[in-house]
């Protein structure tokens, strides 16, 4: 405990100039800190040497190093950072180049105005975190870092004695908590533009996980690893059951014998209105499901927008324009680079493309020759079942009773990896057993595709939303029978049921208890598990997705939403608004009549007793003037107070104490007297 506390004992008792010095290397470090997870690891070991560099400079009281010294070590850097970057331009060396001069300014601070510099950079620098990561915990860390560059600033402020370091703190929070209702006024009611809240559009977002437009054995099952989310939901009502949330995708026709990739078809219909034979494919019955979507920002170039299959109409977009393909599936005209909001109402009961003979028949039926012979002949083979829909149940009996197994980690597949799976491995992820059955079901002269989306999604009872993560993705198969149309089949439902009922969780085998993954499904528990560290994930939860809803995606469209509904509000108030109003008039009124009638030369009193109580000598409530003048003065004697100042303040209070308690004279020049004096205590 000693060996503990001797540091700190230390740290106390350095003189003001070394201490407001440690503060501000301190304060600077936290602001610093957040960018070693994107800077070249030498420029962040660099910035290391350097602050350790000067705080062991002002630890031991050595001397700044030498121009000399600093210039050529900066020339270096910046050589340095545009080698790395193959430039000196942009995001990425901009701030590079800047932590790099924020480290390199501490080693030059020799005057007042140094050491503002580096503050108002560190200020700058604080803003250049949100280019990397815009999370609610990065906010709160740089509101800590905020803090702290206002406790430095205002510790070089000080001319005489300087309140503790705690005290400092509690007035920086004071000033900050101050401008906090202004800041948020103007940030929810100041005009905004369209785009994202931080840097160019996809600059915090380019490495997001996402679906493909190909699906190959292994693809689902390496998204399906991520816990990151897609989008989250929220229903007008209670949300459908779990076994209704498919939501749409890519739709998989070309097979090459080893990759499912989309159909090669012709331009797509113009964006902003589905086109009438769209509308005339679509047969549905009941009451639409309305829902809102709140789309992460997509893998660089990707323009897929999810719904729950099937919907009835093109989603309104802010700032892009929705389309629709004859396969049904949706896309915005630009890539979705920022978080997107758009309304749905989706048919969970539909037929799709019932009469006729769907367009391109061949193409749902097309299958390589060469590849694949075992599955190629027993698709042959179950056309002797005259009946289309005897075929589809033939193929998942034989999913249920033969033993395959669902699993993240199958085996590796050959150059026949449909024969592979059906009569080798018989282990796979989603991906394999739509696959295999898409296939199954061309040879045997059904028209199948593949279609790829997310199933399922995790209710949040706090907030109501539904957060569909990368570990939904899922893939199953469209069969077109006569009368029916396209029918949605899925055939991993046929092996591992809980994956459609309850999520991935329940449909894999439980993994070690020790390592990564284990801990990652400690992680996904339900509310029976263990309740309390349910509710602690869906606070969690909630409180992320209210930063995303209210602060990271507060576009203009719900910036003028929010006014209409505060319009409305003070309409629909506006006799208990008016009736505050007036309160405060008169409050107001009643302060400003209190403050009129104070003395002049009361306050100026009060002034120097405040001026003096900063320097370490409050007044008691029971001193008088002529006893607090000795108290000064005694101070003076002790070196604790300047001896111009001790003067300047006792000669105040002897004019003050004759003004209040000897008989009233003609005092014309006191206050200007007073006034003067009261310049001179600093």
């Amino acid at each position: 405990m000693k060996a503990l506390l001797s540091p700190l004992s230390r740290l106390a008792a350095l003189p003001r100039d070394k201490a407001d010095t440690l503060l501000l290397l301190a304060s600077a470090l936290l602001v610093l800190a957040p960018h070693t997870a994107h800077l070249p690891g030498w420029v962040s070991l660099l910035c290391g040497l350097t602050l350790l560099w000067r705080a062991t400079i002002t630890l031991q009281g050595k001397r700044m190093p030498s121009p000399v010294l600093l210039l050529p070590l900066a020339g270096l850097a910046m050589v340095g950072v545009s080698y790395t970057y193959q430039t000196l331009l942009g995001r990425d060396a901009g701030v590079a180049m800047l932590v790099l001069l924020v480290a390199f300014k501490m080693l030059e601070m020799h005057a007042r105005r140094d050491l503002f510099v580096v503050v108002f950079l560190c200020f700058f620098l604080v803003l250049t975190n949100f280019f990397y990561e815009q999370g609610i915990g990065t906010a709160l860390l740089m509101a800590l870092s905020v803090l702290a560059l206002l406790t430095a600033q205002m510790s070089f402020q000080f001319s005489g004695a300087v309140p503790p370091l705690r005290r400092r703190f509690l007035m920086s929070a004071r000033i900050l908590g101050l401008a906090a209702p202004l800041a948020a006024a103007l940030f929810f009611l100041f005009p905004r533009l369209d785009g994202p809240l931080w840097g160019m559009p996809g600059d915090a977002d380019s490495a997001r996980s996402g679906l493909s437009e190909t699906m190959a054995p292994g693809t689902m099952a390496h998204l399906a690893r991520s816990g990151e989310t897609a989008f989250r939901v929220r229903f007008d009502g209670p949300p459908p059951p779990q076994e209704q949330l498919y939501w749409r995708g890519p739709v998989l026709a070309d097979y090459d014998g080893r990759t499912w990739t989309r159909v090669k078809a012709a331009a797509g219909p113009a964006p902003g209105s589905a086109p009438t034979q769209f509308r005339l494919a679509l047969s549905v019955s009941g009451k639409p499901v309305g829902y809102e979507v709140t789309l992460e920002p997509q893998p660089s170039g990707s323009r897929w927008l999810f719904a729950l299959e099937m919907p009835r109409r093109l989603p309104g977009l802010d700032g892009n324009l929705a389309q629709v393909s004859g396969e049904f599936e949706l896309t915005a005209a630009f890539p979705v680079e920022a978080r997107l909001r758009y309304r749905m109402d989706s048919f969970l009961s539909y037929r799709l493309q019932a009469p006729g003979v769907p367009g391109d028949a061949g193409q749902w039926l097309q299958l390589p020759g060469d590849s694949n012979p075992r599955a190629l002949m027993a698709g042959l083979a179950l056309r002797a079942e005259p009946d289309p829909r005897k075929r589809v149940v033939a193929v998942l009996n034989s999913f249920r009773r033969e033993h395959y197994v669902y699993t993240l980690n199958p085996p590796l597949l050959g150059r026949h990896a449909v024969d592979d799976f059906l009569y080798g491995s018989r282990a796979g992820f989603c991906e394999h057993f739509a696959g295999s059955f898409v296939f199954l079901m061309r040879a045997a002269g059904v028209p199948a595709r593949v279609v790829t989306g997310y199933q399922g999604g995790d209710l949040n009872p706090i907030d109501g939303y539904v957060t569909v993560r990368q570990s939904d993705a899922h893939a199953w198969a469209e069969v077109w029978l006569a009368g029916r149309g396209w029918v949605r089949v899925d055939p991993t439902a046929a092996v591992a049921p809980e994956r459609v009922r309850r999520g991935l969780d329940e449909a894999i085998p439980p993994p070690a208890p020790f390592g990564l993954e284990g801990l990652g499904r400690l992680m996904r528990f339900d509310a029976d598990s263990n309740p309390w560290l349910a509710q602690m994930r869906y606070a969690a939860g909630a409180l992320n997705n209210g930063w995303n809803q209210w602060v990271l995606n507060y576009s203009p469209q719900r910036q003028r939403a929010l006014a209409d509904s505060l319009q409305s509000s003070l309409l629909d108030w506006r006799l208990p608004v008016a009736l505050v109003a007036v309160a405060t008039l008169l409050f107001l009124l009643r302060t400003l009549r209190r403050r009129q009638e104070i003395d002049p030369i009361d306050a100026l009193y009060s002034a120097l007793c405040a001026r003096l109580a900063r320097m370490g000598l409050a007044r008691s409530a029971d001193e008088s003037p002529s006893v607090y003048a000795a108290r000064i003065a005694a101070a003076a004697a002790t070196k604790q107070l300047a001896p111009p100042v001790a003067a300047a303040a006792a000669e105040f209070l002897a004019r003050y104490g004759a003004w209040r308690y000897a008989p009233r004279r003609n005092h014309d020049h006191l206050a200007a007297t007073l006034k003067r004096l009261l310049s001179q205590v600093r």
